[in-house]
């Protein structure tokens, strides 16, 4: 049967082509349409902008403009959204304005998806009150928000710290009838989480479920990852449970962090038969699920399978990341390889990683086993340092009744520029006044007050 060509077909093979990256060939089927006299249209070029802003870059998305145009074809609203989220990708807030400009000059007007867009990317550098004053502006233009807006006005009043002022807006908005999706309270446990509120977690989670709203798998991985963070191991199981018998797909991920949960709490055995049962569904499985795999047998001093398994994800084409390297070094100092945890570490560096935690974790692993002045001495020569490794060092001196030495480098830490635990200091104030006299503890917290005001 002869299928007639048309120009819907073209845009859907070339769709299907951007969305599996293959942009070169994406170009050739255009290239084969327009020369068995199929032409393409504002959608075929949308399409293609979409796909290079995605994988390539917003510059390459714009070139396309170009292109339209000499094809004699006018970009329309959608092309410029396109544009403007592609800038918002790359945090490129110029490029951003630069397309709204551009569209008004045009005599195209923006929609509410523009200013959505807009506003996200405000919220995507840092500029929360910009972006509240975009959604000022839709309103005041008489365009009517969408779902999307008010979800977008919540992800980033959280992800810029403000989780309190998106539960007063999330709030506000239920009294003037806006009727919230799972999304929403999806972004609003996810910033909740990120806080450690898991009472309000558990709180809102209940919310949902009376108003008859289904929770996916994000909603119940969010409420338990939170619960297992602050420790509440027991109601993070029950929402698994719940999870699997109410018959909600649960991720590779949400087994993962129940694994991660159940190794943390000691229960080695459950934590076993969830491996299985990873295993037996045939999860095919990333490198943070063997990251998770492997620091279990380095828990339970297996280190030779924990090797092993390195070589299958390697095997397997994945590469190491900074998680894995720091899980190594962590299990080779517990298990008091500190020479072969010395040298992955300047592996580590040679490799071009971020090694400050596996750092921490080698001068921490140092203390625990004794060796203090050896600690003292990398940490002395090394210039990676924060104020997880001052506070290591900084304890470990107060538990051999160094005080004076612990109180010389919180002092340093703080000429620094890094912030001190509460307890690190008392641990230091009450040492120096059992070891020596209550002047030696004044004299240590007035140096610290005098440090602290220097610095800020």
């Amino acid at each position: 049967m002869f299928l007639r060509l048309s120009t819907k077909l073209l845009n859907i093979s070339v769709a299907s082509l951007c969305r599996t990256r293959q942009l070169e060939k994406a170009e050739a089927a255009l290239i084969d349409g327009v020369r068995l006299g199929v032409l393409p249209d504002v959608v075929t070029y949308n399409i293609l902008i979409t796909g290079y802003c995605q994988f390539v870059g917003f510059d390459a998305g714009y070139y396309v403009v170009h292109r339209m145009k000499e094809a004699g074809i006018s970009p329309n609203v959608i092309t410029y959204n396109t544009l403007m989220a592609g800038a918002t990708r790359q945090h490129s807030l110029s490029c951003c304005l630069d397309m709204l400009d551009e569209m008004l000059e045009r005599g195209i007007d923006p929609d509410v998806w523009s200013y959505n867009t807009l506003m996200h990317c405000f919220f995507k550098i840092g500029k929360p009150d910009e972006a509240y004053r975009i959604f000022s502006d839709i309103l005041l233009k008489n365009i009517s928000p969408c779902q999307a807006t008010f979800n977008i006005l919540i992800n980033g009043l959280c992800k810029n710290g403000y989780i309190r002022n998106a539960l007063m807006l999330f709030r506000n908005l239920q009294r003037q009838g806006f009727v919230p999706q799972i999304v929403t309270y999806n972004i609003l446990m996810n910033g909740l989480c990120k806080l450690g509120k898991w009472k309000e977690i558990i709180s809102l989670f209940e919310e949902l479920r009376e108003s008859g709203i289904a929770p996916n798998a994000i909603t119940y991985t969010t409420a338990m990852k939170c619960c297992f963070r602050s420790k509440h191991y027991k109601e993070g199981l029950q929402i698994f449970y719940e999870m699997k018998t109410r018959g909600y797909a649960y991720d590779l991920f949400a087994c993962c962090t129940v694994v991660a949960a159940l190794l943390k709490s000691g229960r080695r055995q459950t934590a076993d038969k969830c491996i299985a049962h990873m295993i037996k569904i045939g999860y095919e499985l990333d490198i943070a699920s063997y990251n998770t795999l492997i620091n279990w047998h380095f828990k339970q001093g297996k280190l030779e399978k924990a090797y092993s398994l390195i070589d299958v994800a390697e095997a397997r084409g994945l590469d190491c990341d900074v998680y894995t390297h720091t899980i190594l070094i962590n299990g080779l100092c517990k298990a008091g390889n500190f020479d072969v945890a010395r040298r992955h570490l300047n592996h580590m560096k040679m490799m071009g990683f971020d090694c400050l935690v596996a750092f921490n974790c080698f001068i921490n692993g140092l203390c625990r086993a004794g060796h203090l002045d050896h600690a003292l001495q990398i940490f002395n020569s090394s210039d990676m340092k924060d104020s997880v490794t001052y506070s290591s060092l900084v304890n470990s001196l107060c538990r051999h009744r160094r005080y004076r030495l612990a109180a010389e480098l919180l002092l340093s830490c703080i000429r620094a520029g890094m912030k001190i635990l509460k307890s690190d200091l008392k641990a230091v104030f009450r040492g120096l006044n059992r070891s020596g006299t209550k002047r030696d503890g004044k004299k240590f917290k007035l140096k610290v007050q005098i440090a602290k005001l220097l610095h800020y």
